[in-house]
């Protein structure tokens, strides 16, 4: 087992110990465009690097391995990374339950100094992360920088939160008796991260984990491990004992069923894909020889999210709510709106100005920072040209469509929006995870409200309209885990917009909030007799 170091206390750098979201980076201005290409030359130097397994602080090599691709330049390698196996998955659990053994004992205190710390030095270099993600999984600049900036969030937000929870006290205390109420960790979990946000959901999941005393095995996706390395290098710069965060990417089918699968694994942390997300829970959920307890699930999956524009709206607003909501990050956000339910008084000129804005969105390389970048992969691209071409059946396609051929055979696909689509149309009820947006003419809000709550997700949604009664009655009958009122579906924010879906969204775990945290704990009361109390000796 590595030598355990622990971190220096870090005090939280807001003077009274707040909390507040970090800013992002305005990139119009002209020395943050600088500061932000030079980075990304930085990124480009670095790019083909070799990053081994971190098991228990060792690194490791294996025969096989996982090329992290360039989805706007697939012939460019960002990382290569050893692939776990079955094989290693008992490796790992042992370096994990070695390590919780001192972990788990550790100060609250250090611990969240852990996440400060690593917080402080992404946030020194935060432009050379937004870098990795532009060429790892092709985010514009915007885009990417969020992300980072979410990461930093989770860190600071969760470091609190942590502190919070072991400041926890029981409602009642009963005369002669002294009485607690200690959150404390689970155990050993496996951390299974999405692509699409891969600095943020993977340093979330991870970071909640640990900061509750929890040690971790974390399986990147195959489509994003270098920032998930880059990560790991940050935590280990931060004073993070080997054995705490394992390192390991690898196959779902065979090094994630046998994580998942493992008597020792004591919670699976996931975000992504609906099916994925059953299958762990199913699998999680088979009590294996050896295993003592009930196996935690923290699903975070898919979702079908709507923007209800009803006649009273600021048609100007709705306009932008749905294009930002669909287009971000080419539609790639489990967030992302990919049904618009608008009324019919002012459903046609809606279309049209919806068509008009979509028209001057740009897609390309991400580096040069246009509105759209690649989607992830080949076969996420064929899949959404699936939709599109069934879409265009269902309804009418007013916008995009078409997968632009480039010189490098990048990922590309046009925002793409289809009109006149029937509620129960394959495009109105599938998961599509592009920039693909059906377009729904309901005769009134009634009838919009009832389409908005017809698929079987429910993640987030969003209503643009004047009528408070009409907001009021969305408050409690519009059926998500994240409703927005005349703004965008997309873009919460870490303490503001908790996250977290119903249904086959997933078990609403509200990231980012003051719930979070009990997901990777345990309660457990301890009452103590006064009268009979020995005295207390030493420190």
């Amino acid at each position: 087992m590595a030598t355990a170091t622990l971190p220096t206390v870090i005090a939280p750098r807001s003077p009274k110990g707040g909390f507040a979201n970090e800013p992002f980076v305005d990139f119009k201005s002209s020395d943050n465009a600088r500061t932000m290409r030079a980075a990304l030359d930085r990124v480009a130097s670095q790019l083909g690097r070799e990053y081994d397994l971190i098991i228990g602080g060792h690194r490791i090599k294996t025969e096989g391995k996982i090329r992290s691709l360039n989805p706007a330049r697939p012939s460019q390698v960002v990382g290569l990374h050893q692939k776990a196996g079955a094989e290693h998955a008992g490796q790992a659990m042992q370096a994990a339950l070695s390590a919780f053994a001192f972990w788990s004992r550790t100060s609250v205190e250090e611990r969240s100094s852990l996440l400060l710390g690593a917080a402080k030095i992404i946030r020194e270099r935060k432009c050379e992360f937004s870098a990795w993600m532009v060429y790892e999984v092709g985010k514009n600049w915007a885009e990417a920088d969020a992300d980072v900036g979410e990461t930093i969030d989770f860190l600071e937000f969760y470091s609190r939160e942590a502190l919070r929870l072991a400041a926890a006290k029981p409602p009642i205390q009963l005369p002669g008796e002294h009485d607690e109420l200690l959150y404390i960790p689970l155990g050993v979990g496996a951390v299974i991260p999405p692509w699409n946000f891969p600095f943020a959901i993977m340093a979330g999941m991870t970071s909640a984990a640990i900061v509750t005393g929890n040690t971790v095995i974390l399986k990147p996706s195959s489509d994003s491990p270098t920032i998930a390395a880059k990560f790991v290098e940050v935590l280990e710069e931060a004073g993070m004992p080997g054995g705490v965060v394992n390192f390991c990417p690898g196959s779902g089918a065979t090094f994630g069923n046998a994580l998942v699968e493992h008597p020792k694994t004591r919670f699976i942390a996931f975000t992504g894909s609906k099916e994925v997300g059953l299958d762990i829970h199913e699998r999680a959920a088979k009590a294996r020889p050896g295993q003592i307890w009930i196996k935690r699930t923290i699903l975070e999956m898919g979702g079908k999210d709507s923007i209800l524009v009803c006649a009273d709206a600021d048609l100007d607003a709705a306009v932008e709510g749905v294009v930002a909501s669909a287009f971000g990050f080419s539609g790639q956000k489990c967030s992302a709106c990919s049904r618009a339910i608008v009324e019919a008084p002012i459903y046609d000129i809606f279309v049209e100005r919806l068509r008009e804005r979509v028209a001057a969105l740009t897609v390309g390389d991400p580096v040069e920072n246009p509105s759209m970048g690649p989607v992830i992969n080949k076969a996420a691209l064929e899949s959404m040209m699936n939709y599109v071409a069934i879409g265009s059946k269902e309804g009418k396609l007013v916008a995009g469509g078409n997968a632009p051929e480039t010189a490098d055979g990048g990922y590309f696909l046009e925002p793409t929006v289809i009109a006149d689509v029937a509620p129960d149309a394959t495009i109105a009820q599938e998961e599509i995870f592009g920039p693909v947006l059906a377009v729904i003419r309901v005769e009134n809000f009634e009838e919009g409200l009832r389409v908005a709550n017809n698929t079987q997700y429910g993640l987030t949604g969003a209503i643009y309209s004047s009528s408070r009664e009409r907001l009021d009655r969305a408050r409690r009958e519009f059926h998500a885990g994240n409703l927005y009122l005349n703004r965008k579906c997309t873009g919460a924010m870490v303490g503001a917009h908790p996250f977290g879906g119903f249904n086959m969204s997933g078990t609403d775990s509200k990231a980012g909030g003051p719930d979070y945290l009990y997901l990777f704990t345990q309660a457990k009361s301890v009452a103590e007799n006064l009268t009979a109390a020995p005295a207390r000796t030493g420190n």
